[in-house]
C-alpha cells in the first residue's frame, strides 16, 4: 500500500462509493472514515507489477482473476473498502457484472510496504483483512531490501508467518505459485542484492 491515511469526512458505505466514483484520486474507507491515498514511488510500482504479471501468467486459463491497485476490495464484516496493491480472487461471486467495481472474496492479498504505511499494513489493515473468510494468504513486501513476509492461515485458523530474504522464495500455496526473490525485485535496486542464503522460516504470528 502506498497510502498515507488522511481522514476526510464521515460517510456510510453507499455514500462513500457514490462519492468515490466522482473523485480523481483514490480513497479507502473504514467504518465511516475516508482516507486519501498518496501516489506510489517507482520501486513500489515495479514490485507490484512484477508480482501481478507473475500471478496473471500463472493463473491464465483458470477461473481465478488477478487485480492490481485500482480495484476495490470490500471487507464486509469490517465495513471497510481497500485498494490492495495486488490480489487474487477465484470466487464466482467476484466474476459477474455485479462485481465489476468491487470484489469481496480474495484468497491472496499482496501489499508493498512503505515507511509511512508499514505499521498500518501490518497492524489494523491486516486485522481487518483477517475478517475475510476467503483469505488464505497475506503477503507484505519491503521495497528497499529483499525481504517479504507471507502470512498463511493454517488448518486451525491461525496465521503463521513465513519470511523470505535474499536468495529465498515465496511459496504462495493459495494459488500454487512459487516466486523467487529475484522475480519479485526484478529491475529494482533491491533486486541487485536479492541473492544469498535463504532465510525463510515458519514462525507463528502474534
Amino acid at each position: 500500500m502506498s497510502a498515507v491515511p488522511k481522514p476526510r469526512a464521515d460517510f456510510d458505505l453507499q455514500a462513500y462509493l457514490d462519492w468515490e466514483a466522482t473523485q480523481p484520486e483514490r480513497h479507502e474507507y473504514i467504518a465511516g472514515e475516508v482516507f486519501a491515498m498518496t501516489g506510489a514511488r517507482g520501486t513500489h510500482n515495479l514490485i507490484a507489477g512484477n508480482v501481478y504479471m507473475a500471478l496473471r501468467q500463472h493463473l491464465r486459463g483458470s477461473p481465478c482473476r488477478t487485480h492490481i491497485e485500482g480495484m476495490k476490495l470490500q471487507v464486509q464484516a469490517a465495513d471497510a473498502v481497500f485498494y490492495p496493491d495486488v490480489f487474487v480472487t477465484c470466487d464466482p461471486q467476484d466474476l459477474g457484472e455485479q462485481a465489476e467495481l468491487t470484489k469481496t472474496a480474495p484468497k491472496l492479498v499482496v501489499e508493498v510496504l512503505s515507511d509511512s504505511t508499514a505499521a498500518y499494513d501490518r497492524g489494523l489493515k491486516f486485522e481487518l483483512y483477517q475478517r475475510l473468510p476467503s483469505l488464505q494468504e497475506y503477503l507484505l513486501i519491503e521495497p528497499q531490501r529483499a525481504h517479504a513476509d507471507l502470512f498463511r492461515k493454517n488448518a486451525e485458523g491461525l496465521w503463521v508467518l513465513h519470511p523470505s530474504g535474499p536468495g529465498g522464495v515465496v511459496r504462495l500455496d493459495s494459488v500454487g505459485l512459487t516466486l523467487t526473490m529475484e522475480a519479485i525485485y526484478e529491475d529494482t535496486s533491491a533486486g541487485q542484492a536479492s541473492t544469498g542464503p535463504d532465510d525463510a522460516a515458519a514462525t507463528p504470528a502474534g
